[in-house]
């Protein structure tokens, strides 16, 4: 699979996609991408060096080298880091690094619209080593012989530039129109949900499971997946686990989860203890690179067996949000669901079964919400600048 051209095409579609009737009023764009989902660009020719590293994929040969100039427990201290991903490439590329630059998912997708080569936001430069707390790369990491493919960083939201030319004039958007700085998509969808206040959480359930606690304390903890993200004076702590909706969806259709859901009583406990997973490797709350999908016994009856699969989701996002208090983070206090798997009842009544807290859908659940509440930001800041 070309990853990199295939987001190309679906940027482009998206564009394409908006009635012409809204375009020349559209006055920013902001996209969310996948966390740790990694590009590397020739400055020069503009074209990939390698192909896209996945959030999901671990590099367990940067691993040990990341660990020795890394602090312990530091969040690129996993294999499917954005640093342990830099520096599997940078010691296996066999030519000239000089011209490299290093983009997230979200960062060469914005390239693309503004065309300016090497800036990043605060959010996807977590897993690279950017330290939000000090607000710059630490001096471990811009000491290492890569450093100079980092991009800059801003504040998500950030104004970077108008709209390119071509790409303007192809699609008709105005010519004022702003690019902004992105983020991750499950900040985008924990800022869809509007949650506010500390312990307000929210678990985004899309192909995987993410969760995110607004914190008043920062947490990091390598060995379990956890990091926190800077939220204005606050931290956003949590992890994201490989289990989630794309298991789901390769075992059953849309329209098999919607019937046999209507069936399962959410009030009774499965029996069955799964570990859903569509491949090896785990990232939280457990960091395994080596854990083994766990799927079998597979009951004859389809109801049980889906019952069991969503509890087992569930227990693995009660596992998380202990973990996180444990570690010190706020305790939880609610949880808010955005993502495809919000829309099923029968699993939020599960899940407020499992985990013993409310649970309640959000009113916005697509973290493209969040991404567009960050263009307004960045548009509304441009206004007042001017």
């Amino acid at each position: 699979m070309d990853w990199i051209q295939s987001w190309k095409d679906t940027l482009f579609l998206l564009l394409d996609d908006v009635p012409i009737s809204l375009r020349e009023v559209v006055a920013s764009i902001a996209i969310d991408g996948t966390s740790a989902t990694t590009i590397i660009i020739d400055s020069r020719s503009e074209e990939p060096l390698s192909r896209a590293f996945l959030y999901n994929e671990s590099c367990p040969d940067a691993l040990p080298l990341v660990k020795s100039i890394a602090p312990a427990k530091h969040t690129v201290c996993s294999g499917s880091s954005t640093l342990c991903k830099l520096v599997s490439w940078w010691n296996s590329y066999p030519s000239s690094k000089e011209s490299a630059v290093l983009l997230h998912q979200a960062d060469w997708l914005l390239w693309l619209l503004h065309g300016k080569l090497g800036v990043s936001d605060y959010n996807n430069a977590l897993k690279v080593g950017y330290d939000p707390e000090m607000d710059s790369y630490p001096p471990w990491l811009l000491s290492q012989p890569y450093s100079h493919l980092l991009p800059s960083v801003q504040d998500p939201g950030t104004k970077i530039g108008c709209m390119k030319e071509d790409i303007r004039t192809q699609f008709g958007y105005p010519k004022d129109c702003l690019i902004c700085t992105g983020t991750t998509d499950s900040i985008a969808a924990f800022l869809a949900a509007r949650a506010t206040q500390p312990g307000k959480a929210v678990t985004s359930l899309g192909s995987t499971l993410a969760i995110k606690l607004l914190s008043s304390r920062r947490v990091e903890d390598a060995r379990f997946g956890v990091y926190s993200h800077r939220l204005d004076d606050k931290w956003l702590v949590g992890g994201a686990s490989n289990t989630g909706g794309a298991v789901l969806r390769h075992l059953f259709t849309d329209e098999q989860l919607e019937k046999l859901s209507e069936q399962i009583n959410p009030f009774e406990t499965s029996p069955l203890d799964y570990y859903p997973l569509q491949a090896v490797g785990e990232r939280f709350p457990v960091a395994d690179p080596k854990m083994e999908p766990r799927l079998h016994p597979r009951p004859e009856s389809d109801v049980e067996y889906l019952h069991g699969i969503l509890e087992s989701i569930a227990r693995i996002e009660a596992k998380g949000y202990k973990l996180l208090k444990d570690l010190g983070a706020t305790p939880v206090e609610e949880v808010i669901t955005s993502g495809g798997g919000s829309k099923n009842q029968k699993w939020i009544k599960i899940r407020e079964r499992v985990l013993g807290l409310p649970v309640c859908k959000a009113d916005q659940t697509e973290a493209a919400y969040g991404a567009a509440l960050l263009a307004m930001k960045g548009a509304c800041e441009n206004a007042t600048s001017d």
